[in-house]
């Protein structure tokens, strides 16, 4: 039996979802204009934009908190775990 953290999917999808980890953790923080941090930030906020945008338009702000990114995780957190491990066998 594959164990599944070796399939490359399941590894792309824990890099993506770092990538979006760090991406909330770098938007709590002011960055200035122009630094190293402000190019990641923006690399990372183009690189995860795509996949979280559709989520903004079914899942409404709860408040002040926007709560798509949340949402977002979770599926491709699932999508990466439980059903690529009923495909790996």
């Amino acid at each position: 039996m594959k164990s599944l953290a070796t399939h490359p999917l399941y590894t792309l999808g824990m890099i993506y979802l770092l990538m979006m980890l760090l991406r909330a953790v770098l938007s709590w923080f002011p960055i200035e204009a122009g630094s190293p941090v402000s190019r990641a930030r923006h690399w990372l906020t183009v690189a995860t934009e795509p996949v979280i945008a559709p989520f903004r338009k079914f899942v409404p702000p709860v408040g002040v908190f926007d709560i798509s990114f949340l949402i977002a995780f979770l599926v491709i957190y699932v999508l990466t775990s439980y059903v690529l491990s009923l495909v790996v066998v």
